[in-house]
Formats: C-alpha cells, structure tokens, sequence
C-alpha cells in the first residue's frame, strides 16, 4: 500500500476537514501548461527523481498525494507547481540531490488546512466546484485562507474515474 501525506483530522464541517498536517519534505517542479495537463507535465521528472534520477542514485519510495498548486485559485494560468511529497520522517539531509534542475526539494512546516474530498476526474470544472464549497465553508466557520489551494490526487491515472480519491486542500492561517 502506497504511503500517504501524514494528518490528524482535528474537526469535521460536513464533508469538510479541518486538519493538521506534520512537517514533511517535497519535490517539486513548476510546469507550464493547462490545468488538466500540468500533472502530466510534471509526472516525468518527479518519477524520474524518486526512480534514482539523482546524484546517488538513490530510489525513494512514491507516496501519495501528488499535489498540484493552483496559482490565484481559479485562474487556469499556464504555469502550476506540482510536488510528490516525500516519505514521512523526511530531512533534506536525507534527500539526495535531484540531477533535473527543475525539481527542488523543499521542506513544508507543520500546518492546517480545510480539505473536501471528492471522487471523478481531474478537471478545472471539478476542481472549481469543490474549490467554492470549500471556501465557503472556510468562511462560515471564519477561518483565513492563506496561500494558494492545492489538488491532491490520491490515485494513479489508471484508476476507473469513479474510484479515484481527489482532494481540494488549503492552508489556513497559522493563528487558527
């Protein structure tokens, strides 16, 4: 079974989460290009980085989601940074050296986010509509978004659309 992010749901809002998120490491790429398509872009040299495509040759384990970083929220721009995100326990000192320069490896702090789940393909349309269910959630119970909101795909390509684990998550701010 494939690792997953690591989180404590601290409340639940209906289908919405308040969760708390450990400190963990990710490798990440800024690709441009369409938002259904900014996935596959960046799939090659993060897979690429994980399957030994770095300066030791070291294989990390694939852990789940794969996110994607949607720049203002809904504006379908050409340019999205998505990320693999590390086994947890994960230090950069343990990380080797991506040999594509357009991977970085970044460190992520502990946090909280509002998450909605939801199953089906990956699309704008989709993402939209759990996107404004979700702020509006965010906003009755007055937490502050802060940053840009994320999708998380939990599933591989290959995954019949109705079964796949998609998420909409966003970081609220730190005084909450």
């Amino acid at each position: 079974m494939t690792e997953e992010q690591v989180y404590t749901v601290i409340e639940k809002f209906g289908n919405i989460e308040l969760r708390a998120y450990d400190p963990c490491m990710i490798a990440e790429i800024s690709v441009e290009g369409t938002f259904e398509g900014a996935g596959s872009r960046a799939f090659r040299p993060l897979v690429s980085f994980i399957g030994g495509g770095n300066r030791t040759g070291q294989k990390v384990a694939m852990t789940a989601p794969v996110l994607q970083d949607v720049p203002d929220g809904r504006s379908d721009g050409s340019e999205y940074v998505v990320s693999f995100v590390m086994p947890a326990g994960s230090t950069r000192a343990d990380m080797p050296d991506p040999t594509d320069t357009r991977v970085a490896l970044r460190a992520v702090p502990a946090h909280k986010a509002v998450a909605i789940r939801f199953s089906g393909r990956w699309t704008k349309l989709s993402f939209d509509e759990n996107l404004t269910a979700l702020e509006t959630a965010a906003t009755e119970h007055g937490f502050t978004l802060a940053g840009d909101p994320r999708l998380a795909r939990y599933d591989p390509p290959w995954t019949p659309w109705f079964m796949r684990r998609n998420e909409v998550v966003w970081t609220i701010a730190v005084d909450e």
